[in-house]
């Protein structure tokens, strides 16, 4: 029967369009955790002995990743993706540093989680910066397409965690978004870079909002 032979090839087609996305997800999870093992954990072994504080990290890190957004509106595209990855760094640092020295709080958390979305924000205007710049519309649609998505996973999160679930499902996290958008500042290849993250990030969105709707209907009475 050709139309059923249709469907299934067609199906085919979407599975393997899947199976890919899920490989180049697991590929960057797996950069992340690669980063954390290799740097963070000698960092944190030395910085657990002294007397900087977890909080201290997080606001060092801002700092920088302003200084980062700065230089991408300036067109200094190779720096600024650098210290991109640098100011990720440090936003896994004071994580792993609380844990170290056993200093997790609420508090911190939520401060860790404001400045999060800050930077991003401030990441994503220096880009608009350089795309206007350029008279890019394209890159400038893309620019408010992620940002507007990336606040939508931390949402689904937050909004699900306040009602009692976790919301915590997705492949494309802050770290994964930092490192997309790094190398996409690094080789000059933004519009790229914005494409995956805005892709990825439609998908984590709804991945989350799955997620929530099976946990809520698995504890439904």
């Amino acid at each position: 029967m050709p139309w059923l032979q249709k469907k299934i090839h067609h199906i085919d087609i979407i599975m393997e369009e899947i199976r890919v996305r899920e490989e180049m997800a697991l590929n960057l999870e797996q950069i992340r955790r690669n980063m954390e093992q290799g740097i963070t954990r000698p960092i944190v072994s030395v910085l657990a002995k002294t007397g900087i504080t977890p909080n201290i990290l997080t606001v060092t890190g801002f700092i920088i990743t302003l200084i980062a957004a700065a230089l991408i509106g300036m067109g200094h595209l190779i720096s600024g993706g650098i210290i991109i990855l640098v100011a990720g760094a440090f936003d896994m640092l004071d994580g792993a540093l609380a844990r170290s020295k056993q200093q997790e709080t609420r508090l911190g958390a939520f401060l860790d989680s404001i400045i999060d979305r800050f930077s991003e924000t401030a990441l994503l205007l220096g880009v608009l910066v350089i795309s206007l710049q350029r008279n890019l519309v394209s890159e400038i649609i893309l620019v408010f397409v992620v940002l507007a998505g990336s606040m939508m996973i931390s949402y689904v999160r937050a909004r699900a965690e306040g009602l009692g679930w976790k919301g915590k499902a997705g492949w494309f996290t802050r770290p994964e978004r930092v490192i997309v958008l790094a190398i996409g500042v690094i080789t000059n290849q933004i519009f790229i870079a914005l494409i995956v993250m805005a892709v990825f990030i439609i998908i984590t969105v709804i991945q989350r909002i799955a997620d929530v709707h099976k946990e809520a209907r698995e504890k439904s009475p």
